[in-house]
C-alpha cells in the first residue's frame, strides 16, 4: 500500500438544546444534500463556563457526515438553524474509513 489516500469526508459535531432541534437540523441538511446522514445522541451532560458562571445542562449531540466540499456550507446552515447564541459546531476530517462508506458520503452530498 504505497502512497497516501486523501479522504474527502468529515464529521461535524454539534451540541443542541434537545432531540427536536437535533432532528430538525439533521432533516433540513439531509434534505438539502449538505450532509449524507446524522447520528443523534440524547442525554449528554455538558459542563461549561458562560457569563462567568459554571453551568450544567443536558444536551443532545448531533454528529453529521459530509464531504469536505460541503463542510463550510453545512456548518453555515447549521448556524442559521441553531437556537444557541454561540453554538458548538466543529468539524473533524475523517482520517480513514471503509472506502465504500466514504464514497457514499461524498455521493450523497451535492457538489
Amino acid at each position: 500500500m504505497g502512497g497516501r489516500v486523501l479522504m474527502n469526508a468529515c464529521m461535524i459535531y454539534v451540541a443542541t438544546s434537545g432531540p427536536g432541534e437535533a432532528k430538525s437540523i439533521a432533516k433540513a441538511l439531509v434534505s438539502e444534500r449538505l450532509i449524507a446522514c446524522a447520528n443523534i445522541i440524547d442525554g449528554a451532560t455538558s459542563i461549561y463556563r458562560w457569563d462567568d458562571q459554571v453551568k450544567e445542562d443536558t444536551e443532545t449531540l448531533l454528529i453529521a457526515k459530509t464531504s469536505i466540499a460541503q463542510r463550510e456550507e453545512a456548518m453555515h446552515r447549521m448556524r442559521e438553524l441553531h437556537s444557541y447564541e454561540t453554538p458548538c459546531v466543529v468539524a473533524y476530517d475523517i482520517a480513514a474509513g471503509l472506502p465504500d462508506y466514504l464514497d457514499w458520503i461524498t455521493s450523497e452530498c451535492r457538489s
